[in-house]
Parts: structure tokens; sequence; C-alpha cells
């Protein structure tokens, strides 16, 4: 089964707030959104978006170019659903981002929780950062957010790799400048926690 694969059976298997990732609001990526900018014009990515409600509050506080990618066509499918007419402003990618075509210098805030700790290989990592040097503006913002040091060795089945602030913003290197760093128990649908980490960095 590829990645693919995999994610279809994830998302066509559990409700959206069954999965162990799943928050009603993502409180601290929208204050570190926030942060970024007050501009409702800029350019927001959110990788791995799927069926997460990110899309949904930046649309209510009336961001305007806001772009989803997810490696899943069902979990886009339940968020344009969900949204209703408001789906039609929004860009969506159905895609692995490793591979995907994204618009050259055009994302003024990159947002990705819980995408980037599943690329165990080296290979992937590279192309992912690749990805972003290639979309994001200079002077834009990257919200990395993974699993900590004390979080899940594995999710949905899959082996992950937990970062702490200084190995996750070295998987960038000096392009980025590190603004803050933070660390989020996140308390699942299933009663437990799970640990993650959250980079806020500025592309140079």
């Amino acid at each position: 089964m590829d990645n693919k694969e995999h994610w279809e059976k994830v998302y066509g298997t559990k409700a959206p707030d069954a999965v162990s990732w799943y928050a009603p609001h993502l409180e601290t990526s929208l204050n570190l959104i926030h942060q970024a900018t007050s501009n409702k014009e800029v350019a927001i990515i959110d990788i791995g978006g799927g069926e997460a409600t990110l899309v949904d509050d930046l649309l209510s506080e009336g961001y305007k170019d806001i772009s989803v990618l997810d490696i899943s066509q069902k979990a886009i499918d339940v968020a344009r659903q969900r949204i209703g007419k408001r789906a039609d402003t929004v860009h969506w990618y159905c895609a692995d981002i490793t591979q995907a075509t994204l618009p050259q210098n055009y994302f003024d805030v990159w947002h990705d929780r819980a995408v980037f700790h599943f690329l165990t290989e080296e290979a992937q990592r590279v192309k992912y950062v690749e990805q972003v040097m290639r979309s994001v503006k200079h002077g834009g913002y990257v919200i990395m957010s993974t699993f900590g040091p004390e979080g899940p060795e594995k999710c949905s089945g899959l082996d992950v790799v937990r970062y702490d602030s200084e190995n996750l913003h070295g998987q960038f290197g000096k392009t980025f400048k590190l603004i803050n760093s933070s660390t989020e128990l996140h308390k699942t649908p299933m009663g437990t926690t799970q640990q993650f980490l959250y980079c806020f960095c500025r592309m140079e």
C-alpha cells in the first residue's frame, strides 16, 4: 500500500473527529498565524490540511487567499462539504507534498501540523524543504508542527520522526530564521495526550 492508498483508507474508515490529531480549533496555529501577519489579503497554505478545521477558522476571520493541500481526496471532500459554498474560494491541492506542483514565490505563510514527521527518509525531507523554498516568499513565515521528543513513535500505523526545536530547525537550514518554538500537549479524542513541537520561522 502506498502513501496515498494508506491515507485514503484512514480517512475513508474514520470520522473526522476520531483521528488522534483532531482538534476542534487549532488555537496554537491560529495564534502563530496572527503573529505572522494581520493582513487578511496574505496567501496562506495549510499542508496536510485535509479534514482539519484551520481553513474554517481562517475563512471566518476573513482571510481571502487560502490553499489546502492533502494527499487524500477523501479528506479534501469532507472539508469541502463541511465548509459549503465557501469552499469555492479555497485553492485545493490533492497531492503528495514532496511531488506537488505549487505556485512559486507565492505564499506568505506556510503551515504544517503533523505532516513533516511522517517523512522518515532524508530524500523526502530534502524535497519538502525544496518545496518550501520555492513556494514561500522571501520574508514569509513557516509554521511547522511535529511530534516532540516525548511524542508518539508511530501514528496511524506509520513510523514517525520526533523532533526537538534544534533538530527540526536544522532540517531547514540557515535560510530560515527561528523566531520561537514551543511544545504543546494535545489531548486526543481517545483521551490520551501527544506532545507536539511548534517551530515558528521566517524565510530570509
